[in-house]
């Protein structure tokens, strides 16, 4: 007969959670300064204008703008964000003159 009780799963049951990767805005939102674009293993997708980069390679967003995706040849992706552009009124404008 057995003299040890039948071994139990008290070892098992664990798990690290989700890393939740990926992009997170796409192309064509409007961002706001700080807000981050993509999360990711290793610079697949790298830093352009307007954009930082994290110690663990999280792309941020600078300055307040519209997010955009360029590709320079096949291999090397560029994420930035170009600032929007302010448009005055021409009645603003004939003030700011007198």
């Amino acid at each position: 007969m057995a003299h040890k009780k039948a071994g139990g799963s008290s070892r098992n049951g664990r798990d690290s959670g989700p890393q939740y990767r990926g992009v997170k805005r796409y192309a064509g939102q409007v961002v706001s300064a700080g807000s981050i674009l993509v999360r990711q293993v290793g610079s697949k997708i790298k830093p352009g204008k307007n954009v930082g980069m994290g110690r663990d390679f999280t792309l941020y967003a600078k300055v307040d703008g519209i997010v955009s995706y360029e590709y320079k040849g096949k291999k090397r992706h560029f994420a930035s964000v170009y600032p929007v552009q302010t448009v005055e009124s021409p009645v603003e404008t004939a003030q700011a003159v007198s």
